[in-house]
């Protein structure tokens, strides 16, 4: 995922040497989104081309500096001092107002190089400047359009023609004109009206100096705010866009693509909406909100409206985005489990005396718990490990509410445009709350009626704001982009919501009661299994060699293999496939010999004997088998010590699957770095390696 930063002061001096540092360490705290490449641009001095004493009138502003690095962000910082070092740019010089954009890449368009890195520029006067997170769909339609109007293109990047079309727009609405009277606002929302796909986009312009404009379309974007004098005593509070015009006070301003580049600098921000235009000018913040449906009902371009917006603030700590002792994040993610499931049922879990029914609260459905009880079927959307994590979760759903549970992936149930009920109640799992095709589903489903809810770790995210109901699942911030703990956390609230639901049951008490009591003790069977950490270490080194892996569950425990697969995928970039073992004479035997590693996940369960009947076949074939099965149990799965075998404890069935990740969450982080030692990858390889944690 591309990464988005930006930094205006405004009526505050600093230098460009410090604007440069902000603007990098924006950069490093998105590292973990992944990256291949890295850019930044700044302004030149206060110096205007043919004005001699400088004043600026009628002059024209020098083109804004812009550099662009393939490989890691410190590549790029050294680029930028080396180029400096070879120039008469001043370092030290103060700016009480200036605006920088960076970005970091991840290639899609065009191979890693700095002429496809962002800033993508209008040209070579840098008119217009844009850096870009998502995906332009009709951007071959765009550029034909601007090479017949003479534009030439110098990247292979579907963003590019987004500064040369603002070009366009701004030099046609200049025609035949001496002044210039067409607003920035005024231009980039005539671009976003020929703009088709998913983005979050920040405008610089030199012909706007010291403005910055951000739009977004399905890409999570925020402005964070800071008046540098709050701290004093003054009385001044954020409570909404009103305080955020012109008050002639300093303050800092920050576009982000993630809160965690922002809490350093400020914890206010404001979540930006999709269609939602941002202008930073002059210290005001101008909201307008951009509809070009509608504009296109009534025949013709209506002016968007402006709008207030509230400022919320971050629930974040400076401590949560530091790695402390770990390597990366992920692997500080995976040890704070625990804690991160233990914050998850806090308050949510009820468990009295002898005369108190045990009992879930989930305040945030309770008033339509009703409405879901009566509903024809339950519907679960989401995508990658979301998905997962709602397919752990419906055996349970299914046994304790008695409705039928079927699950979407977002993406496929909007090419098909699947049936979606008045009488359904559709739930959207998302950790960040921002996924683009969860979204899109989520319109889908309003449009058609049915009763919303979502299950995100991200307060004030757009799913959690645009549902009818949900859940929080209080995971705490996860920086890395392969989920771990909100995976687990997600998996705990989708059981305590079967609980919920299934409340008014009295046949199946005991069975609730026994998953209560099993939640409870989640937290310190997860710290047990941590403590097969050097056991996967070992099992790491001797797969590290390996080119592919399958791994094999059933049951409750098929959502556990996909995602085991799916961390493989991720983390240590090899071939790795999740299958259901019930399918495994359907094609996957075929596959089987003394040189494939296979992952079977044997716990104790309903499944058992099924499972075990899977590795014996496995071992006709001289499988080269690894089999997670329940603590004492090993001699069940794999008679005669003729495979290897990882034992965790055994919990509840339907909690098993948070149990059993782990080993595979923290196996493959390992296989990752061992791998990437062993093929020896180049500097700049290595480094987008390490970007992807």
């Amino acid at each position: 995922m591309c990464g988005i930063f930006a930094y205006l002061n405004y009526n505050v001096a600093r230098e460009r040497r410090y604007i440069l540092e902000v603007l990098f360490n924006g950069l490093r705290r998105l590292e973990y989104r992944g990256y291949d490449s890295a850019g930044i641009s700044v302004d030149s001095s206060y110096f205007y081309v043919g004005c001699e004493d400088h004043c600026g009138n009628s002059c024209k502003p020098l083109p804004p500096l812009v550099f662009r690095q393939e490989g890691n962000i410190d590549s790029l910082v050294r680029s930028v001092y080396e180029e400096v070092a070879t120039t008469d740019l001043n370092l030290e010089e103060s700016f009480p107002i200036h605006a920088g954009i960076a970005h970091t890449r991840w290639a899609t368009h065009g191979e890693p190089a700095p002429r496809n890195s962002h800033p993508q520029s209008s040209g070579s006067e840098n008119d217009f400047l844009v850096v870009h997170n998502g995906v332009i769909t009709n951007y071959e339609v765009l550029k034909e359009t601007l090479v017949r109007h003479g534009f030439t293109f110098e990247s292979e990047t579907d963003t590019e023609v987004i500064p040369k079309l603002a070009k366009f727009v701004f030099d046609k609405a200049n025609e035949g004109e001496g002044d210039q009277t067409v607003t920035f606002s005024q231009v980039v929302i005539e671009v976003m009206r020929h703009l088709e796909g998913a983005y979050a986009l920040i405008f610089k312009s030199r012909h706007y100096p010291n403005e910055l404009i951000a739009c977004k379309r399905g890409s999570p974007l925020l402005l964070g705010v800071k008046e540098l004098n709050e701290d004093k005593g003054t009385g001044a509070s954020f409570h909404d866009v009103k305080f955020l015009t012109n008050s002639g006070q300093p303050k800092e301003l920050f576009f982000s693509s993630d809160a965690q580049a922002l809490v350093e600098h400020t914890k206010k921000v404001l979540v930006i909406e999709d269609g939602e235009v941002v202008h930073l000018k002059d210290g005001d913040v101008t909201i307008l909100k951009f509809d070009n449906d509608k504009g296109k009902s009534k025949g013709g371009h209506t002016r968007p409206a402006s709008v207030q917006r509230a400022l919320s603030v971050l629930e974040m700590e400076v401590e949560q985005i530091n790695k402390g002792k770990y390597e990366h994040y992920m692997q500080k993610e995976i040890h704070e489990q625990p804690e991160s499931l233990t914050t998850t049922m806090r308050g949510r879990l009820i468990r009295g005396g002898s005369c108190k029914a045990k009992s879930v609260l989930l305040g945030g459905i309770k008033d339509h718990l009703k409405t879901i009880r009566r509903s024809r079927r339950i519907v679960f959307i989401g995508c990658g490990t979301s998905y997962n994590a709602a397919l752990a979760s419906r055996p349970i759903l299914e046994e304790l509410c008695g409705i039928p549970v079927t699950m979407e992936i977002a993406s496929d149930l909007l090419d098909r445009l699947g049936p979606i009920y008045r009488e359904d109640t559709v739930v959207f799992v998302s950790q960040s709350g921002e996924t683009a095709d969860t979204l899109l589903a989520l319109e889908y489903a309003l449009e058609n009626g049915a009763l919303c809810v979502g299950i995100t770790n991200t307060v004030g995210s757009a799913i959690a704001r645009n549902t009818h109901c949900g859940v929080h699942i209080n995971a705490g911030c996860e920086i890395g982009v392969a989920s771990t703990k909100a995976y687990t956390s997600q998996i705990v609230v989708m059981v305590m919501l079967a609980l919920a639901i299934g409340d008014d049951t009295i046949s199946n008490q005991t069975r609730r009661e026994s998953i209560i009591d099993g939640l409870f003790e989640l937290p310190s069977k997860v710290r047990e299994v941590l403590k097969l950490d050097q056991e996967m270490k070992d099992l790491a080194k001797e797969l590290m060699s390996e080119q592919s892996l399958l791994v094999f569950g059933r049951g409750y425990n098929y959502a556990t293999a996909l995602e085991g697969a799916l961390k493989v995928k991720e983390v240590a970039l090899m071939h790795s496939e999740g299958i259901l073992a019930g399918e495994m004479k359907h094609g996957p035997l075929a596959l089987v010999d003394e040189n494939l590693p296979i992952v079977v996940i044997a716990t104790h369960d309903a499944c058992f004997s099924k499972q075990q009947s899977v590795i014996q076949q496995l071992h006709a074939r001289k499988g080269r088998l690894i089999v997670m099965c329940s603590k004492g149990e090993a001699s069940l799965v794999c008679p005669g010590g003729s495979c290897r075998v990882i034992e965790v404890p055994q919990v509840v069935d339907c909690i098993q699957p948070v149990v059993n990740i782990v080993p595979l969450q923290g196996h493959f982080l390992k296989t990752s770095g061992d791998l990437r030692k062993k093929i020896k990858h180049s500097d700049e390889s290595e480094s987008r390696e390490c970007g992807r944690k």
